[in-house]
């Protein structure tokens, strides 16, 4: 598979075509901050479940996707605001509130990848990496 420079905006890119077509899995190479979104869209409700599997020569994110039992899925949109030309940094009292709280900040700091809820209650910015609601 070749490589990206941008691998988190390809995760959410693949997720969101993904949600289009309706499919239930998603797979990409696998990187630790993958597996910290991974982990972040799975305790908040918005996908089923993901798996790691070590595999040669890179490891493979299987992320499966959630959808409601009218066929609507959990996930209604994702966008990218921090790029790799244009890195955006909010403090701690400039953490935004995605859609009046209904949505979620994605916040890489210096404690790792967390929502804008927990880099709130834990009193630290970052950069904020996107938005998932």
């Amino acid at each position: 598979m070749p490589t990206t420079n941008d691998p988190i905006s390809d995760l959410l890119t693949r997720i969101r075509n993904a949600l289009i077509i309706r499919h239930m899995t998603v797979v990409m190479p696998s990187t630790k901050v993958l597996v910290s979104l991974a982990n972040i869209l799975k305790r908040e409700g918005y996908i089923e479940s993901y798996e790691v599997s070590a595999s040669k020569p890179q490891s493979q994110l299987k992320i499966h996707l959630l959808y409601r039992k009218d066929k609507e899925s959990a996930i209604s949109g994702l966008k990218r605001v921090s790029k790799p030309g244009l890195r955006v940094y909010v403090g701690k009292g400039e953490i935004p509130r995605v859609y009046g709280g209904i949505g979620t900040a994605l916040i890489s700091t210096s404690l790792g990848m967390m929502t804008g809820g927990q880099a709130w209650r834990k009193g630290i910015g970052g950069e904020l990496v996107g938005y998932v609601w």
